[in-house]
């Protein structure tokens, strides 16, 4: 029977191994994060890794949460603190995400090489914040794209950008890049003018996929097949 000291010392044990991994991280860099190294920082046995973390890739969710989590505490406003405009509320979160990765480029490496292809939790975690503000410009009426295409074209410049500035000396990085890159993407997905909801199809369509689910006298396969439609003639107008 497993006690709650037990738990405990288990718990103890794993928070431990993290801590070691994450010193070891900001001290040696990514390369040097390997299962032997962080269980003889820890001073545990490899197997105890692995029976904790299921593998490497478990080992890096962890630290990835643990030094997030860090990050996120020492802000002054919560992550997801909407303003009211979600223009303004996109570029509020473009902005933490660029910061996070360059204060953190060790992390951000052990992310991009992870060995199994599978989207870590903390970048499952992001695209979940993200997608709810992506749902609130086509709520209102200010996308020109569908919803995932807007989701992937913004998730995908922002990774692009922080990966950029890391590869560049830190005295050579255009501190302006982040906000054009952010410019060029709204320019391409938002309506011309935003304060004017766009009438066009494609706008409409987008706006209208946003409040199907709440539609009343549909069955759920009605909604399904009309969300079907919506999706196949966004998709042949995507240019």
């Amino acid at each position: 029977m497993v006690t709650t000291q037990d738990t405990t010392a288990r718990d103890d044990v794993r928070a431990g191994i993290v801590t070691a991994a994450t010193q070891l991280l900001r001290e040696k860099g990514a390369t040097a994060v390997t299962t032997r190294a962080v269980a003889q920082a820890a001073g545990v046995q490899a197997p105890t890794i692995y029976r904790l973390f299921g593998d490497k890739d478990g080992l890096i969710d962890a630290v990835a949460e643990h030094v997030m989590a860090t990050y996120v505490s020492g802000k002054s406003v919560a992550a997801d603190n909407a303003t009211g405009d979600p223009v303004a509320d996109l570029r509020s979160g473009w902005r933490a995400h660029v910061e996070f990765g360059l204060t953190n480029p060790e992390l951000y490496a052990l992310i991009a090489t992870r060995g199994s292809g599978v989207p870590s939790p903390a970048t499952v975690a992001g695209l979940d914040v993200l997608r709810r503000r992506v749902r609130r410009l086509a709520a209102a009426g200010l996308l020109r794209v569908d919803e995932e295409r807007a989701l992937m074209m913004i998730h995908s410049a922002g990774n692009g950008t922080i990966l950029t500035l890391l590869g560049m000396p830190t005295d050579k990085r255009d501190p302006g890049l982040g906000e054009a890159m952010l410019d060029a993407v709204l320019a391409t997905i938002l309506v011309t003018t935003p304060a004017t909801p766009d009438t066009t199809t494609n706008a409409v369509a987008v706006t209208f996929a946003t409040v199907l689910p709440d539609l009343p006298g549909l069955t759920d396969a009605e909604r399904a097949l009309m969300a079907e439609w919506l999706q196949r003639s966004l998709t042949r107008r995507k240019p």
